[in-house]
């Protein structure tokens, strides 16, 4: 190999040496294998030479390629190992520090009143029922004897969806459970005894109120239910469920237009934060005979009562709430209070 030849390797070793990046290699790498680099430049002049000498030119040339090359891969090797080491200093882990370990869960307080509501009715021979939440406006409205003019419908309470039921009635987000009622006791015969849990929408949103939340619904229909069973049904539950015998419960007149009597319920405590005030916890009254007459049974045989109830109303007064946005909001602190 000739003195220029060694003179370019070293001018490449010299070159490669002080790149301190990627970048800066590959501007390396041009500048001498390049298009226009300068051993491509020796290389374009080998057309010129004779067969002897470009045969011996094309062997000392692509030993000082190969050498290059060779300098370019070990530059590069070292500037990625020095990248790793830096990164691996960078994000290092103290191995010393105490774990975080993985922390213990538990079920939501609304899930906890859910069940405990189940259990109670269950106790008391309540079957439970679920159905969709995308439900049929005969359901939500016409067959629970809500006429259509009645602002429940507007825009202003309901959350319409896109969509129709096979008979070209309007699609909606339930306003309740009581849906549910319908359709199971469709499906069942007399007598009839169910709970209906879960998520209903509307359109109101402030600290007591959410678009989305929970109801349980209530239906008991037979041959002789009486308003009385209503009161004793009702009572024993909120007892039960607040585990206490010192509330007070009142059925005060009111109007829906799926029963007949109407009443809204209140309870108030005997002691403590709330002691002494009546909290409206309920709607409630005898099924509407339109209401038996829609479910497919006779209402000069059959009579009933429904109930309906907010869950997180219930957990609200059981838990000591004050701010209904609490149950969403997943704050840990807020719901790591609830876990067992």
């Amino acid at each position: 190999m000739d003195d220029s030849a060694q003179q370019l390797i070293d001018q490449a070793r010299e070159a490669v040496g002080v790149a301190s990046d990627a970048n800066a290699l590959a501007v390396v790498k041009a500048r001498f294998l390049g298009k226009d680099g300068l051993l491509t430049a020796r290389m374009k002049a080998l057309g010129g030479m004779s067969p002897q000498d470009r045969a011996q030119a094309g062997k000392s040339l692509n030993v000082i390629k190969q050498s290059i090359e060779s300098l370019l891969t070990d530059r590069q090797r070292a500037l990625e190992e020095a990248e790793l080491q830096v990164r691996l200093a960078e994000e290092s882990i103290d191995v010393t520090l105490p774990g975080r370990g993985l922390g213990q869960g538990g079920l939501h307080p609304v899930t906890l009143t859910i069940e405990r509501i189940e259990t109670i009715f269950r106790s008391i021979g309540f079957e439970v029922a679920d159905g969709p939440e995308i439900e049929e406006d005969f359901f939500n409205f016409t067959a629970l004897n809500t006429p259509h003019n009645h602002p429940a419908r507007s825009m202003h309470d309901t959350f319409y969806v896109e969509g129709e039921d096979d008979a070209g009635r309007p699609l909606l987000l339930r306003t309740h459970t009581s849906p549910m009622q319908i359709r199971y006791a469709r499906m069942h015969a007399p007598p009839i005894k169910v709970i209906a849990p879960g998520k209903t929408y509307r359109v109101d949103s402030d600290a007591t109120h959410s678009p989305m939340f929970h109801q349980i619904e209530g239906l008991w229909i037979d041959e002789d239910v009486s308003f009385t069973d209503l009161k004793n049904v009702y009572t024993s539950f909120l007892r039960r469920f607040f585990e206490r015998d010192d509330i007070d419960v009142r059925f005060r007149p009111s109007y829906f237009p799926f029963t007949e009597p109407s009443a809204e319920i209140d309870m108030r405590f005997a002691d403590g934060p709330l002691a002494g005030r009546w909290l409206e916890v309920s709607g409630a009254g005898q099924v509407h005979p339109g209401v038996v007459r829609n479910i497919g049974l006779d209402p000069e045989r059959y009579i009933g009562f429904a109930f309906g109830s907010g869950i997180e109303r219930l957990a609200m007064l059981r838990y000591g709430v004050g701010d209904l946005r609490l149950f969403y909001e997943n704050d840990l602190r807020f719901l790591e209070q609830f876990r067992d």
